[in-house]
């Protein structure tokens, strides 16, 4: 049967790794997966290309996407809107591809109140020491603001318990793989599958009464 795809929201500290972990998915199961693109009203930067890193609106355009209703999710950050157009992710889905936004906790959990269905999934280093080391390692953060994005991680880890599946990305391999397994592991779920369950049980007492 033509399956319908998952919307997928994948959350993580800032130096969890999501990012990378997206990328790796993406590469290896390119058919499986698409990467929602988003909207927004920021001025492209040099080397992208509408359409492909982020749909780029004017502010008219994007408030307007508010007002019809869209935007399955929207955030305003430093006078720019960002959001998550439903056109796109409703064509991959019916495509049957698997649907991932990367967004923060917030807006995850809108996504999951306005549509149920959403999986939710959190992705964090094994422990804080390694968290701290991979914001320390990347050398392009202050001291103030590794220890912003600290405190920043502390609010989000309150809301942690609210996701589907943690994912522990201690090792990226493994990570992906185990990933790309709940992922299809949820295609299976009974609640998703009503229509064929309807069908089987249909068939099975048509069958019923033809042996009568």
């Amino acid at each position: 049967m033509n399956q319908r795809g998952i919307l997928i929201v994948v959350s993580g500290f800032s130096g969890s790794g999501k990012g990378t972990l997206m990328k790796e998915l993406l590469k290896r199961y390119e058919q499986t997966y698409a990467l929602s693109i988003s909207a927004t009203t920021r001025n492209p930067r040099e080397g992208e290309a509408d359409g492909r890193e982020y749909f780029f609106k004017s502010k008219e355009e994007f408030e307007k996407m508010i007002a019809k209703e869209e935007l399955i999710e929207y955030a305003k950050y430093v006078e720019n809107y960002y959001g998550t157009p439903r056109e796109y992710v409703e064509q991959q889905l019916e495509a049957g591809k698997d649907v991932i936004l990367e967004i923060e906790i917030q807006g995850a959990l809108k996504v999951k109140e306005r549509f149920p269905d959403t999986l939710l999934l959190f992705v964090t280093p094994p422990t804080v020491e390694e968290l701290h080391s991979r914001l320390v390692g990347r050398g392009t953060e202050t001291p103030e603001v590794i220890a912003s994005r600290m405190a920043r991680a502390a609010e989000e880890a309150e809301g942690m318990d609210r996701y589907d599946y943690l994912i522990v990305n201690d090792n990226l391999d493994t990570c992906v793989r185990i990933m790309h397994e709940i992922i299809q592991g949820e295609h299976r779920r009974s609640s998703r599958n009503e229509e064929f369950i309807q069908n089987m049980k249909e068939a099975l007492k048509r069958n019923v009464k033809g042996d009568e």
